[in-house]
């Protein structure tokens, strides 16, 4: 082969090659939001009873009626099933940004985690999948609290008196409206309590789901979906009892509009103001209301997320793209 001949073929390798290590560096994030968005398909319904279970009874402490099937069940007999998906285009699009984001790194520090053990000949543990699910949940939920505000006005708008419903088409509809209306910080109002959440949450999920199938996997024969099913019930679990509290304050920032609450501009000024009301207002164990539809939709998530993402990450290195 002549020179030119040569050249060519060494460029288009180089191509390539650099193609190629774009995506492997890109798939973990492709995976995250594309199996976020398939999880989170599966579980709207029981997000949007999670929502109004924890709004429901705002600002007392008696008028514990509702539980998550009378929810559902007055939804449906009311001819409105299709409400159980309200804020959907959200939940999406929350996905994109803030799964693609937060599974893309930590499967990306877990990877680099795997390299520098193998390096030094020894293995990481629970401390260190500690500190990586806690970075990539900090991050994605600082990113996607904007599509947070959006998603809880959605779910919360039916609550609101017919005259006052937004009545948002979707998720950029929301998005457009909030900001003319309210001006852009509205978008990250509840950015800390979204942000603990996110930290706990994924301390819960991401860390006890890989610690536990690791352990799993060493200590028994299960089959491999079992083993799935068990660590997302424990991962989901852990999550929803650390993150619960966090996300009850997150709901009710996010709720708030500057017009119609309460007949005031806010109800709440901000985190600890949120605490220290509930707290005094409507007693302890409100935070963890809802709690077990929480879990039922972390749970099922953890499951259909971690899951996805293993089986594509496998198929598109069988691919050998």
């Amino acid at each position: 082969m002549d020179g030119a001949g040569s050249s060519a073929v060494s460029g288009c390798s180089a191509r390539g090659l650099t193609s190629s290590s774009f995506f492997k560096r890109c798939q973990p994030f492709l995976v995250g939001g594309s199996s976020g968005c398939i999880a989170i398909a599966c579980v709207q319904p029981v997000d949007m009873i999670k929502v109004r279970l924890q709004l429901s009874v705002e600002g007392t402490k008696a008028g514990n009626r509702h539980t998550a099937f009378s929810i559902a069940r007055e939804i449906v007999s009311n001819g409105r099933f299709f409400d159980l998906y309200n804020g959907l285009s959200a939940g999406l699009l929350r996905q994109v940004v803030y799964g693609t984001s937060r599974l893309g790194l930590f499967f990306t520090f877990e990877d680099l985690l795997k390299v520098r053990a193998t390096e030094k000949g020894d293995s990481y543990g629970f401390f260190q999948r500690t500190l990586a699910s806690l970075a990539a949940g900090g991050i994605g939920a600082m990113i996607g609290n904007p599509v947070e505000v959006a998603l809880v006005r959605m779910q919360s708008d039916g609550l609101k008196p017919a005259a006052e419903q937004a009545r948002y088409r979707s998720v950029f509809d929301a998005l457009t409206r909030i900001v003319r209306t309210e001006g852009v910080p509205t978008l990250w109002s509840g950015a800390a309590p979204t942000m603990v959440r996110a930290l706990a949450t994924n301390f819960g999920q991401l860390t006890f789901f890989s610690e536990s199938k690791a352990r799993i996997q060493k200590h028994t024969k299960l089959p491999e979906k079992a083993q799935s099913v068990i660590a997302s019930s424990i991962g989901g679990f852990f999550a929803a009892f650390f993150s619960l509290p966090f996300d009850f304050v997150k709901t009710r920032l996010q709720r708030q509009s500057k017009d119609t609450i309460y007949g005031k501009a806010e109800h709440y000024k901000g985190v600890i103001d949120c605490f220290v009301k509930v707290l005094n207002q409507e007693g302890p164990l409100r935070f963890y209301r809802g709690f077990w539809a929480y879990f039922l939709r972390i749970a099922p998530f953890t499951y259909v997320n971690f899951s996805t993402s293993l089986e594509t990450q496998a198929g598109l290195v069988s691919k050998q793209f």
